[in-house]
C-alpha cells in the first residue's frame, strides 16, 4: 500500500504539488481538460486503477458521473446515485471523506464493478455546497488511509472551485451562443411571410438547438376550441398528421389552455399524453402566445426518457415568443394578401363597370367631330363625361346633343359611386331637353334631395344644336373651356359654384355660334395640376399651347396630343388625379361669323 509520504517524500513536494493542483484548475475553463488532468495528477500520489468525478444533479438530486477511469461505458450511462446512497452518497450527506477498506462488508454499498474491495470518496465543496464528490477504488482491501483522505480534501477543495468556475463558464457560454443563435433565427423568420414556409423553415432551424427527433406546430383554429396540426416532421421527415387535439387535452391542449409549458420526462407515467407516436418517452410543449392570446403550441418529442431538461424549456420559451410574432405577423400579411386579391377584383370590376358606363363612342354629327378621353388615377376614378342626345320634336326643337364633363371631389371608390349617381341624374335630366344653365341647376338639385356630407361634382355642360352650328355652355368650377380659332386661343368666361353644396345655385349660359375649324376643348383640373418630378405644374398655359399648335388635326388627334404632352411633363412622377378631355371641333364649308352672346 503506498502512502502520500512515499510518493512526495517531504512537505516541500507537498506544497508543490498543490501548487501543481492549482495551475490546472487556474489555468482553463474547459471542464473536460480540467478532469482529465487532475485525474493525471490524483494518479502520481495515489496508485489508482479505478476513478471517477460524480457531480450533483440538482434538479433530481442525484450523482452522476462526469469522468471516470476504468468504469465501464454502459455504468457511466446508467449509474444515478441517490444523495445518502452508497459510498459516494454518504459522502455527500455526510459531507466529509469516506474510506472503506472492505466493501463487501460494508452496508449499503452499491456494486458497480465486481472486483472492487476498497473505497476512497472525497465531496467537492464549494462555499459551503457539495456539487459532487471524488471516488476512488482500488481491487485489494485497506488499500486507502487516512492520509490518502486528507491530501484528497484538500485537493478537492482546488479542484471544486476548478470545477464550478469551468461549469459557470460552460453555461454563460452556451447561453450566449444560444441567444446569440436565437437572435439570428428570429431575425430570418421575422422576414418569412408565408406561414407554411415559415413553419418549415422553423423545423429546420431548430435542429441547431435542439437534437429533437419529433416536432410539430399545432394552431388554434377559428373557432379557438382545437389545435390544428399545421406542421410536423417525425424522424427528418415531413408527414401530414390529421389528428386535431381539443383545446385542453393532451399535453399540448393543457399547454394551449394554461398558457404554460409542459415538460415531461416520461410520457407513460402522465395521464395527460395522447399516444399518437408509440415510440415517444419524453415530450416539451410550449404554447405560441402574441398579446395574451394563445396562437398555437409548439411540440417536441424524443425516444429517451428525461431528454428534455428545464434549459430546453427556458430556450424554446424564448424562441416561441419571437415564433409567435413571425405566425402573427405572417398570417396578417396572408389575411391582407387575400383581401388585396378580393378588392383588386372588386376594383377590376368596378373600373370595367364605370368604363362601360362611359359612351362606347363619340356621337357621329354632321358638322362636328366629337373626341374624349379618361384616365383615372387609381384604378377607378371621380371623373365623368358623357353625351346626351336630344332627339328632334314636334314643338320644332332641333336634334341637340348635350355634352357633359365632369370632376367629382376626392378619388377612389367613393368618388366614383358619386360620379355613377351624376350620371344617372344627367340621362334623367336629358329628357326634358334642359338647356345648359338648366341642367346643372337642375343637377345640383337632385344632388341637394341627396346630401352626402363633402361631396361635390364641379362641371362643364354644352348643348350643341348641330344644324345651327350653335354652343351653349355653362360652367360650375370646373376650369375655364377653351375656343381655339384660326391658331387663336379664348378662354370661355363661363365660371361658376360647383354641385351638391348649395340648395340653390344659378349659372351663367354663354352660347357661341361655330365656325369651321373651331376647336372647343373642355378638361378637368386633373390636366392643368399633372405635376413634375420636380413638382412644376403642367398648367393651363401648357394646355393652350398643345391646344394651339395642334388646331389643324382631328379632335381625336388633339386629345392625343394634350395626354402625350402631360405624359412628358410628369415622366418618372405618379399621376395625382383623374384626367379628362373632351374635344368638340366644327367642321363644314360654310364660313361663319363668331358671334359670342350672353
Amino acid at each position: 500500500m503506498n502512502t502520500v509520504n512515499t510518493v512526495l517524500g517531504s512537505a516541500e513536494s507537498v506544497e508543490s504539488f498543490l501548487l501543481e493542483v492549482a495551475d490546472v484548475v487556474n489555468s482553463t475553463l474547459d471542464l473536460d481538460t480540467i478532469l482529465r488532468r487532475v485525474a493525471e495528477i490524483i494518479r502520481r500520489v495515489i496508485d489508482y486503477e479505478i476513478f471517477a468525478i460524480l457531480l450533483v444533479n440538482e434538479k433530481t438530486q442525484d450523482l452522476r458521473i462526469r469522468f471516470s477511469i476504468g468504469h465501464t461505458p454502459e455504468t457511466v450511462e446508467r449509474t444515478r446515485v441517490k444523495i445518502g446512497e452508497g459510498i459516494t452518497g454518504q459522502a455527500v450527506l455526510k459531507r466529509e471523506p469516506i474510506v472503506v477498506n472492505d466493501v463487501l462488508r460494508t452496508s449499503g454499498y452499491i456494486a458497480a464493478l465486481p472486483q472492487v474491495r476498497s473505497e476512497l470518496a472525497v465531496p467537492l465543496i464549494i462555499k459551503n455546497r457539495v456539487i459532487g464528490v471524488i471516488d476512488i477504488e482500488a481491487p485489494t482491501p485497506d488499500y486507502f488511509n487516512e492520509e490518502h483522505a486528507r491530501l484528497l480534501t484538500v485537493v478537492a477543495s482546488r479542484i471544486a472551485i476548478g470545477i464550478e468556475n469551468a461549469r459557470l463558464y460552460t453555461r454563460t457560454s452556451r447561453q450566449a451562443k444560444t441567444l446569440q443563435l436565437l437572435n439570428e433565427i428570429a431575425q430570418e423568420l421575422t422576414s418569412i411571410l408565408n406561414v407554411d414556409e415559415l413553419l418549415r423553415r422553423i423545423g429546420e432551424l431548430l435542429t441547431r438547438i435542439i437534437d429533437y427527433q419529433m416536432f410539430s406546430i399545432l394552431l388554434l383554429d377559428p373557432t379557438e376550441t382545437k389545435l390544428v396540426h399545421r406542421f410536423s416532421i417525425r424522424f427528418q421527415e415531413s408527414i401530414h398528421l390529421k389528428h386535431d387535439i381539443p383545446l385542453g387535452q393532451g399535453l399540448v391542449g393543457y399547454a394551449a389552455s394554461n398558457k404554460m409549458p409542459v415538460l415531461v420526462p416520461d410520457v407513460t407515467k402522465d395521464p395527460r399524453y395522447i399516444a399518437l407516436n408509440q415510440e415517444t418517452r419524453s415530450e416539451l410543449a410550449i404554447p405560441l402566445i402574441y398579446k395574451g392570446k394563445v396562437l398555437g403550441v409548439m411540440d417536441l418529442e424524443h425516444v429517451k426518457k428525461r431528454f428534455f431538461n428545464e434549459d430546453h424549456m427556458r430556450t424554446m420559451s424564448t424562441l416561441a415568443a419571437q415564433l409567435a410574432i413571425a405566425i402573427e405577423n405572417a398570417t396578417l400579411y396572408e389575411r391582407v394578401m387575400k383581401q388585396e386579391q378580393r378588392l383588386e377584383r372588386d376594383l377590376m370590376l368596378a373600373r370595367e363597370l364605370q368604363f362601360r358606363l362611359l359612351p362606347a363612342c363619340c356621337p357621329v354629327l354632321a358638322s362636328a367631330e366629337l373626341a374624349a378621353k379618361f384616365v383615372p388615377a387609381r384604378a377607378i376614378g371621380g371623373d365623368l363625361y358623357d353625351f346626351l342626345e336630344y332627339p328632334a320634336n314636334n314643338n320644332g326643337c332641333p336634334k341637340c346633343v348635350g355634352v357633359a364633363l365632369g370632376d367629382v371631389s376626392g378619388k377612389g371608390a367613393a368618388a366614383a359611386l358619386y360620379a355613377a349617381l351624376v350620371s344617372g341624374f344627367l340621362r334623367s335630366h336629358a329628357s326634358e331637353r334642359p338647356g345648359a344653365a338648366e341642367m346643372l341647376r337642375l343637377i345640383n338639385a337632385s344632388l341637394a334631395e341627396r346630401r352626402v356630407e363633402a361631396q361635390y361634382v364641379t362641371m362643364v355642360y354644352a348643348i350643341w344644336r348641330d344644324e345651327e352650328r350653335l354652343l351653349n355652355v355653362a360652367n360650375s368650377g370646373l376650369p375655364r373651356p377653351i375656343l381655339c380659332r384660326k391658331g387663336k386661343v379664348e378662354k370661355i368666361e363661363a365660371v361658376g359654384l360647383p354641385l351638391g353644396l348649395f340648395e340653390r345655385v344659378e349659372h351663367d349660359q354663354l352660347t357661341f355660334r361655330g365656325q369651321i375649324g373651331d376647336v372647343f376643348v373642355f378638361f378637368s383640373d386633373g390636366i392643368v395640376d399633372a405635376t413634375s418630378t420636380d413638382g412644376v405644374l403642367f398648367g393651363r398655359h401648357r394646355v393652350e399651347q398643345v391646344v394651339q399648335n395642334n388646331y389643324k388635326k382631328t379632335a381625336d388627334e388633339i386629345v392625343s396630343a394634350i395626354f402625350q404632352a402631360c405624359a412628358e411633363h410628369t415622366a418618372g412622377a405618379s399621376q395625382f388625379d383623374d384626367m379628362t378631355v373632351v374635344i368638340l371641333k366644327v367642321r363644314g364649308s360654310e364660313k361663319e361669323k363668331f358671334t359670342p352672346k350672353k
